[in-house]
Order: structure tokens, then C-alpha cells, then sequence
């Protein structure tokens, strides 16, 4: 029995957009959603219940490489597993830690089974490949594991893109041996190809006979222009399986999330709202909002009028810039919880939308407001 489900609640008539609801071991998931990153079993400066209570979380990530180096998969599993070690009873995607990996550089060296690196945070030396990444996202317990595979860099040629998209198939085929279908976990596969539509094509082949619960895209937003990701959604978008939810990773601004929903996908991670926020960055639906500017020393609005955030119902957008020049911790917290609202209330938004058949009007709408600023 499988640990996933998945069903469609509404769809858009002219697109691809889909409105959804995934079932975990760990609970219900509303689609189109977007996951707040908690790389090392935390949300930066929030707490779970900040998270449930304020933002409307409904599944979180973890990250395999970072839990492995600290505090350790033994430690974690020993623990009760990654929910109850960080008391959240919600679901989790843990990445693999393929991407990580991938952006150590010189500190790594790929081969055949895997991968072996230098832990950037003391020198020491590690392997990880699909067996080992399996048994490392078991020891952490999450609801959802992401496949190992290596992140095609960009640019690269055609050659150089084919040869690591189909060194990531055949890990595909790993982590799937090593990682059955059961009923605590499910396995999501990882479509690579590069900026190269037919090898994108051919990889979603190969995952989709491999047949995981779930199909994520990866090898997006590292570098490549707006228009050529989008491009590559658009090749896949006519062929993703409609019975499994699609999960593009590591993408990205809002209006990156609506032009991904447009396209087919249900879920998105990015690491940009909270280290935009840690940053004095702040979203809003008319583009984006510099705190550290002059111009907010004496505002008493709050970031966003229409927010029913914690921060935009208690604090001036004075104040919110009074925290991060005087580098107080507060700062940090309180642009996060907004940050990590409006995604996942935009989210909710885009939900009802196609509930209720007027999705071309909230798009347009949205794209239009959100880039003319």
C-alpha cells in the first residue's frame, strides 16, 4: 500500500492549472502549495506552532545532506524521527541531498554510485549515492523522499546534459530498489535534461515507467533565464501524469509560483521568502517591499494592507525598519512570519480561484499587479 493519494478537485478548463489534495501519513495536503524550507529541522527564527497557527503550513522540508553532517540520521531516528524531534505532526519532503552536494564544487567528486565530498563544515569525508541517501531519509522518518540525482549545472551542452540526466535515471532505479513502495513513505522521482526540451521529455519517460508516487522537476532556477525555465515546464506540462501530484524544486518568486500552477504543478519549495526576510526583503502583491529604505523611517502602514499576518496586523512598516538597523533578532522573526504568510496565502488564493472557475481572471490579474510596480 502506498503512502500517497491523490485526487483532483478542480481544474482549470483552458490550462493545465489543477486545484488538489494530497493524503500523507502525517495528514492532508491542499494543492497548489508551497512548502516553507526547514533545511535543518527548523524554519529560520519560527516555531511550529508559528507555522500552523500564523502561516498555514501544511507540510514542511528537511534536508538529508545538512541532517546527515548534524545532528546526524542515528541521532534523528534514535529521537523518534525528524517530526518528533522537531515537534511537528504535520507532513515532510526531505530533499536528498543531491543538490547540496552538487553545489559543493571543488569539495566533491561525482562517481558512478554517488557521490563522495568534504563536509563544508569540517573537512570530513563523505559518500552518498541513492542506497545511502535512502536509508539516511528512512532513519529520518519523512512522509515524503525525494530521489537522489545529480542537478545538471547551466549552461551546459546538450552532451554534458544527457550524460547527467541519465546518470540520475539510473539512480532513479536505485532509490526505488532500495526504497519500495510502503505505507509510512513515499518516493518521489526527479526529472532532469538540462535547458534541453527532448531530454527533459525523455527523462519524465523514464521516471514516469520507474512509476514513484510523485514527480518533481528539478534542475530549475540555477541560473538559467525566467523565460527558459518556464520553457521547460511548458515542454513537460503536457505530459506530467495527472493521477501523481508535480512538484517543481527550488522555484521561486510569486509570480514564478502562478506561471508554475499555470503549467501543471502542484508543489513548490524555495528558500526566498525567509532569506529575503532575514534580509529586510518583503513580499506584497504589488512586487516587493525594501524595509532598510529610507522612505519607511516614519510609515505607520503595515507591509501590506490586505495582510492578515501577525506583523502587518500589529506592526508599522516604521517599527519592521527600526528592528533591522538596529540588527535585532525581532527583524528577523517578524519578516519571516509575513514572508511565509503571503506565500501560503497566495497559495489559498490560487486554490479558490480554480474552485470556483475564474482562474485566467486571478492570473492575469495577479501577474499584472505584481509585475507593474
Amino acid at each position: 500500500m502506498s503512502a500517497l493519494s491523490f485526487k483532483i478537485i478542480a481544474k482549470d478548463e483552458q490550462g493545465f492549472a489543477r486545484r488538489g489534495e494530497v493524503t500523507l501519513p502525517h495528514g492532508k495536503v491542499q494543492t497548489p502549495v508551497f512548502m516553507p524550507v526547514g533545511t535543518q529541522a527548523t524554519v529560520k527564527s519560527l516555531t511550529p506552532a508559528d507555522l500552523t497557527d500564523d502561516i498555514g503550513a501544511e507540510v514542511i522540508l528537511g534536508n538529508t545532506y545538512h541532517l546527515m553532517l548534524r545532528p546526524g540520521a542515528d541521532i534523528v531516528e534514535k529521537m523518534g524521527g525528524l517530526h518528533k524531534f522537531m515537534a511537528w505532526d504535520r507532513p515532510i519532503l526531505t530533499d536528498s541531498g543531491g543538490f547540496q552536494v552538487w553545489s559543493l564544487g571543488d569539495l566533491r567528486k561525482i562517481e558512478p554510485k554517488g557521490v563522495r565530498f568534504q563536509s563544508h563544515i569540517d573537512g570530513s569525508r563523505w559518500f552518498l549515492g541513492p542506497k545511502e541517501s535512502m536509508e539516511i531519509q528512512r532513519k529520518l522518518g519523512s512522509d515524503i523522499v525525494m530521489a537522489f540525482d545529480e542537478c545538471t549545472p547551466y549552461p551546459a551542452t546538450y552532451d554534458e546534459a544527457r550524460e547527467s540526466m541519465e546518470m540520475s535515471m539510473r539512480w532513479a532505479k536505485d532509490c526505488r530498489e532500495h526504497l519500495p513502495v510502503n505505507d509510512t513513505q513515499a518516493l518521489f522521482g526527479i526529472v532532469q535534461g538540462g535547458m534541453y526540451p527532448d531530454l527533459r521529455k525523455e527523462s519524465l519517460a523514464a521516471i514516469a515507467e520507474i512509476d514513484f508516487e510523485g514527480i518533481a522537476i528539478g534542475g530549475l532556477s540555477v541560473g538559467e533565464p525566467k523565460e527558459e525555465m518556464m520553457a521547460m515546464m511548458d515542454a513537460l506540462a503536457p505530459y506530467l501524469p495527472e493521477d501523481k501530484p508535480h512538484y517543481v524544486m527550488g522555484v521561486g518568486t510569486p509570480d514564478d509560483l502562478i506561471e508554475g500552477i499555470d503549467r501543471g504543478i502542484d508543489m513548490f519549495d524555495c528558500v526566498m521568502p525567509s532569506r529575503n526576510a532575514r534580509n529586510g526583503t518583503l513580499f506584497t502583491d504589488h512586487g516587493k517591499i525594501n524595509i532598510k529604505n529610507l522612505k519607511h523611517q516614519t510609515d505607520e502602514t503595515p507591509i501590506m494592507d490586505t495582510c492578515t499576518c501577525y506583523t502587518c496586523k500589529n506592526f508599522s512598516r516604521a517599527y519592521l525598519r527600526h528592528l533591522f538597523m538596529a540588527k535585532e533578532l525581532l527583524s528577523s522573526r517578524l519578516n519571516t512570519l509575513h514572508n511565509l504568510h503571503y506565500y501560503c496565502d497566495l497559495m489559498q488564493r490560487a486554490r479558490m480561484a480554480l474552485e470556483e472557475k475564474r482562474w485566467p481572471e486571478f492570473r492575469d490579474g495577479f501577474l499584472k499587479t505584481f509585475r507593474n510596480q
